[in-house]
């Protein structure tokens, strides 16, 4: 797995870590900008990651390349 602090190149990992970041933010997590443009956890956490705040693991393509292969194999 990567670490990563840049936001994600696909849109739809972009889109899972602002959705579990603002998910902290709901249940009480406290924002990492000092005065975010919005008052909305999915902006805030959106802001947060922009600004490259948030870490995140990312899978190697390769790795999930080689899981398929193998679960089609297995079926």
């Amino acid at each position: 797995m990567a670490h990563l602090k840049d936001a994600p190149e696909s849109q739809f990992a972009y889109v899972v870590v602002v959705a579990r970041r603002a998910r902290q933010l709901l249940i009480g997590g406290r924002a990492m900008v000092d005065n975010p443009k919005s008052r909305k956890t999915t902006r805030i956490a959106e802001e947060e990651l922009q600004k490259g705040l948030l870490e995140y693991d990312a899978p190697h393509l390769n790795e999930q390349a080689e899981d398929k292969d193998e679960k089609k194999r297995k079926a």
